[in-house]
């Protein structure tokens, strides 16, 4: 079972290394806990004056390794790591921050946490979430992971945020409100434990005292007439696990350099030879402390181990889904290039297809350029002004010249037609203009809509700049043949219509023709004129309005499903590897996140193995 501490360092180790520790840190899948908060784990509460922490933590090590002060002095949380090696071993310390490094000197161990913390913190005191690993290896001590959080205080003393206050208290919740943290609450005896600061908080979070062991310092200073046999054996403060007693180092001792091996001596006779508390020494001490807290832990880990190998499969499968949707990095050799690029553009264009052919929205738009706005823009030309009576009398008058016409003023019919259909050249242009904007919003919506593409920004500006010249060039060609369509009209008119026009004389009252010259100039005559022009331009318009929409289509719409992105093919066949690959830089952020999801995945798939191989070993 030693191995499965072991794993569950390496798996802590492994998350801090990838920012992934809990509510510190930053979650995977906010769905879900990440795998640094599924590990059970010992975490220390304490006052952040005189609660004695840091002493009890140097004693269950048999060490000197932390930093002393006044005021706040552990301002990231330590995971310590202890690792039970062979006999006659020299203790060592490593840190996370600083693989391959061995520290012999645990001076040198205070100086460097010191180091790292201001690090992080700066020198105002200021708290940080992100944690310091540092495992210490040694045949004397138990396999065991304590996590040291910064003392809990009610004021902020000289020096510190006022806000810090808060601060630390947010932390330590945010490590005990987890089911599987395992609180040791540290208290000093000689004050009374209903202000214990760490009582009062696991008594929030844990009120049945399920997952809490009590721990009380300073036996050896309280008040002479005085114990706590009571708080030892829970019956003034009942947990559900026993509550340990522990004699640490006065600050005199620690000023003489006392080491670990007479303080815990000193300690054993304490309880041994007491009056109070012999009858528990056997469940007291630092020692007893130690292998018990590992104890726990082991069976802790082993219940939790079915929880915590499902999280780790499902893990899994969200990050492989995570990392097929984002893609493969993309390939250095130039054939591999430009078939990942040619595959981009083709998934481009069936999203375009799509939205031209019904598939997704935007193409609808189209039709209403030809059902609504161009039938009303041909309804709004001022043909009615252009045939009003004064403007037929003039053209016809400017026809004629000096040689009035003798039957039908030809001449002037063919004028004011010309100038009423020159009035449609404006509506065809705008359809095209519109069914041009339509295209090219299409191709920005298919740009976005296209999720292969959102890798490559690069890739996506190249795209949208190919397509767009395209859709110049199919406007371009589609606005020479609309226009063309209208002059072809101008050119050569309907004969067949004119044909079938009623061609006899206004009568006089007694029924009489009247004479040529006076018809000629009659009123009447010229409103037949304007009526006549008037029926053949509506007749003409009326064709228009279906063979424009036609050949708007042709030119544009079809072009542009078929033949978008043709000139953009053409160009990148002559370019080199390095172009190519330029067209393929992924947006920094995004190749960010999939090494950090393909370190993460590889974190968890070595999990799942190890937990299999030790489960099996077993």
């Amino acid at each position: 079972m030693e191995s499965l501490i072991g794993l569950v360092n390496r798996l802590q180790n492994a998350c801090t290394l990838l920012g992934d520790y809990g509510s510190a840190g930053d979650s995977v899948f906010s769905s879900v806990p990440t795998l640094w908060e599924s590990l059970p784990s010992v975490v220390v509460v304490g006052g952040q004056v005189s609660s004695g922490k840091s002493s009890v933590l140097e004693s269950i090590v048999g060490r000197d390794f932390l930093p002393r002060g006044s005021g706040i002095v552990t301002r990231r949380p330590l995971v310590l790591q202890l690792h039970k090696t062979e006999p006659r071993v020299e203790d060592y310390a490593e840190f996370l921050h600083l693989p391959k490094q061995r520290f012999t000197d645990f001076s040198m161990v205070r100086k460097e946490i010191q180091d790292e913390t201001d690090k992080m913190t700066g020198t105002n005191r200021r708290i940080s979430p992100v944690p310091i690993h540092l495992t210490i290896y040694s045949p004397n001590v138990v396999n065991l992971t304590l996590i040291d959080l910064p003392g809990l205080t009610k004021v902020a003393i000289e020096g510190q945020p006022e806000a810090i206050v808060r601060d630390i208290e947010s932390m330590v919740r945010s490590y005990i409100l987890k089911p599987n943290c395992i609180i040791l609450a540290i208290t000093p005896a000689n004050q009374d434990i209903a202000t214990s600061d760490a009582i009062k908080l696991s008594k929030e979070v844990d009120p049945l005292g399920e997952r809490t062991f009590g721990v009380l310092t300073k036996l050896d200073l309280m008040d002479k007439g005085t114990n706590a046999v009571d708080i030892l054996e829970g019956r003034a403060y009942q947990l559900r696990h026993p509550w340990v007693g522990i004699v640490n180092r006065s600050q005199a001792d620690i000023n003489n350099k006392v080491d670990m091996v007479a303080a815990r001596q000193r300690e054993h006779e304490f309880f041994a030879t007491s009056l109070d508390y012999s009858h528990l020494a056997g469940r007291m001490g630092s020692e007893y402390l130690a292998k018990l807290l590992s104890k726990h832990l082991e069976a802790e880990i082993k219940a939790r181990i079915p929880a915590i190998t499902s999280l780790i499969n499902h893990s899994i499968d969200e990050l492989e889904r995570e990392m097929s949707h984002i893609g493969n990095p993309v390939a250095v050799d130039a054939a591999a290039q430009l078939y990942t690029i040619l595959e981009l553009c083709r998934a481009f264009e069936r999203v375009f297809k799509e939205h031209l052919d019904g598939g997704r929205p935007g193409g609808d738009r189209i039709f209403t350029v030809f059902d609504s706005q161009l039938p009303a823009a041909l309804r709004k030309l001022p043909f009615d002004q252009h045939l009003s009576l004064q403007n037929v009398k003039r053209i016809v008058s400017q026809a004629d010249g000096y040689h009035p016409h003798l039957i039908a003023p030809e001449q002037a019919y063919r004028r004011l037609i010309d100038g009423a259909l020159s009035y449609i050249k404006e509506p065809a242009a705008a359809s095209v203009d519109a069914i041009h904007s339509i295209l090219k919003e299409l191709v920005r919506r298919s740009i976005r809509e296209t999720e292969e593409l959102k890798r490559f920004p690069a890739l996506q500006n190249e795209i949208a700049s190919a397509a767009y010249d395209a859709l110049e060039r199919f406007r371009g060609d589609s606005r020479k043949t609309t226009l063309r369509l209208v002059e072809m009209e101008s050119s050569y008119l309907t004969v067949d219509f004119f044909r079938k026009l009623p061609m006899e004389p206004e009568r006089g009252s007694a029924g009489s023709p009247i004479s040529s010259t006076t018809d000629r100039y009659s009123e009447g005559h010229f409103r037949r004129i304007g009526s006549n022009v008037s029926s053949y331009v509506a007749m003409v318009a009326e064709n228009l309005r279906y063979t424009i929409p036609k050949a708007v289509v042709h030119c544009q719409v079809r072009e542009a499903g078929r033949s978008l992105l043709d000139h953009f093919y053409i160009q990148l066949g002559r370019r080199n590897s390095k172009q190519l690959g330029a067209l393929l830089n992924e947006d920094p952020l995004l190749m960010e996140r999939r090494q950090r999801f393909s370190r993460r995945l590889e974190l968890y798939q070595s999990a799942r193995d190890e937990i299999d191989w030790v489960l099996r070993s077993e």
